[in-house]
């Protein structure tokens, strides 16, 4: 596995790569830093990482850039299905964490509990560009981000789903 520093403007981010396709992006003091990283990684440059530093300039100039990149995060099916369903989520639009339930309950076929929502959304290993950060409480209150609140909240409000001063989304239910 391949890895490089890359920037950002709420502080620089571990990119992660079999070669190819982006497998991790970390804050650097992130909760769960590198928890698929393997042990052994070299620090290399490929052009996945040239197209993911392009991305991550565009998205935080505020546009709503196209991931022209393979991006393939490692985990359970479980999580598969999680992070999967974070993809869908439109730029500048948030969920909850019941209604990622509801949805991944469909396609497993058996109940899903919002904690177990919550961990796989938590352990998100691509940041940003799996957007979970997009994921609220019941009641449009921000709860946890690997990457810090106060992260969340800026990628929030650089995406327009975050206008009040409490620190709390409002949103129509579709």
């Amino acid at each position: 596995m391949l890895q490089k520093r890359l920037t950002t403007p709420l502080g620089p981010v571990t990119a992660m790569s079999d070669g190819l396709a982006l497998t991790g992006l970390w804050f650097t003091d992130q909760k769960y830093y590198g928890s698929t990283m393997p042990r052994l990684t070299v620090v290399s440059d490929r052009p996945v990482f040239d197209r993911v530093q392009a991305w991550l300039n565009a998205y935080f100039a505020g546009k709503q850039p196209i991931i022209d990149f393979p991006v393939k995060p490692q985990g359970t099916p479980f999580r598969q299905t999680i992070w999967s369903l974070l993809q869908e989520i439109p730029y500048g639009e948030v969920r909850t964490y019941g209604e990622l339930a509801s949805l991944a309950a469909e396609q497993v076929g058996h109940l899903v509990g919002g904690q177990a929502v919550g961990g796989a959304v938590g352990h998100n290993p691509i940041s940003i560009v799996i957007p979970c950060h997009r994921v609220v409480a019941g009641n449009g209150d921000l709860t946890g981000y690997a990457g810090g609140l106060d992260r969340k909240v800026a990628l929030l409000r650089l995406e327009g789903s975050l206008t009040d001063a409490e620190d709390r989304v409002t949103f129509t239910k579709n």
